[in-house]
């Protein structure tokens, strides 16, 4: 006899919840039950929900598979830094990373298997792109991240950030659809404002979500405000160029009233001179941002060297003489390959 594959739970809507319990007889409010213990409590398995009935149970457990994440190895940081290799039910694996610092618990979530837009920079586009992630597999990695910050540091988990594998914005519908199941009060009750997606600046997307009018924060990883030099080491430049990405980004703000932040990695030889800072400070003007420099993490590739002190000083310098807010980050768990750039280099 063939067994026939059950469905995931997850994926059902709660009037489709609700449906199903009324074709089985139970009444309704049974499936608010449920739906508060795969979301509000993030139950693993049916028998944990213990204020359903047996019979109740075993009807669920016959019916329906919860293809919850299992983190399949975990390593820790010698600056407390922590790196999930996440299994998926399939069998892919993914990484994700929680990011603790004086104030803040940070978990950094993957949104795709690998990635399809090649930045030359990133482990990560070595990897094809396989399959996108759920919205159930995108919020077991909060949930992981959240059980760890409470077991390893005995802090709640504070932020949540869209840069771990792959590109956010071409997995929108799944990922907005677990950015509302993490911030709903039925769900893991998170503000929107704690929540930011990275894009390398899909221009049709960003105008997507500014039509959306999304309540999380946007950050673009820009690299280089030099049409040439941003080709020659992130290929959607050549499809997107910086004036295309400009107007996207326009519409954002217009759209939303809210500043980006801009992630930018200064190597050397490629972008370090005050040419190309000036050049980040004219895009930086467009509309209000704020910059991120970020130290380079190697993925053993002699192109990319990370760049002077005095080149990273250089830069923002030249960011907050004329008003723009500019951070240096140093990257944290680069020894365990969890840093920005790093994921799936081993």
């Amino acid at each position: 006899m063939v067994e026939v594959s059950k469905r995931d739970i997850r994926k059902l809507k709660l009037d489709e919840l609700k449906q199903f319990f009324t074709e089985q007889g139970e009444k309704a409010f049974r499936a608010q039950q449920v739906y508060e213990w795969l979301w509000h409590k993030s139950a693993k398995d049916f028998d944990q929900m213990t204020n359903l009935s047996l019979p109740v149970r075993e009807m669920l457990k016959t019916n329906f598979s919860i293809n919850h994440i299992k983190v399949d190895k975990m390593q820790r940081s010698a600056d407390g830094t922590i790196k999930n290799a996440v299994m998926l039910h399939d069998g892919l694996i993914v990484e994700s990373v929680l990011i603790p610092t004086e104030k803040r618990i940070t978990a950094c979530v993957s949104s795709q298997v690998g990635c399809s837009l090649a930045c030359k920079f990133c482990a990560t586009a070595r990897l094809k792109r396989m399959r996108n992630l759920n919205p159930d597999e995108i919020y077991d990695q909060v949930v992981a991240i959240k059980e760890q910050a409470e077991l390893f540091f005995n802090r709640p988990l504070t932020n949540i950030v869209f840069m771990g594998m792959g590109e956010p914005l071409l997995n929108y519908n799944n990922v907005l659809d677990a950015i509302h199941k993490i911030t709903d009060q039925k769900g893991l009750g998170m503000a929107w404002k704690r929540i930011t997606v990275s894009t390398v600046g899909v221009a049709k997307m960003i105008r997507k979500i500014a039509d959306d009018k999304v309540k999380f924060n946007l950050a673009v990883s820009l690299h280089s405000a030099i049409n040439e030099t941003r080709s020659s080491i992130m290929p959607i430049n050549d499809s997107t160029p910086l004036e295309e990405l400009a107007d996207a980004l326009k519409h954002w703000y217009q759209n939303t009233k809210r500043k980006v932040t801009y992630e930018y990695v200064v190597w050397k030889g490629i972008n370090d001179k005050k040419e190309d800072a000036l050049a980040l400070l004219k895009f930086a003007k467009i509309i209000p941002s704020k910059v991120n420099l970020i130290e380079y993490n190697s993925i053993d590739d002699p192109a990319f060297q990370q760049a002077t002190p005095e080149s990273l000083r250089m830069y923002q310098e030249i960011l907050e003489a004329e008003g723009i807010t500019t951070r240096i980050r140093i990257s944290r768990g680069k020894d365990i390959d969890a840093a920005c750039g790093q994921l799936a280099n081993k």
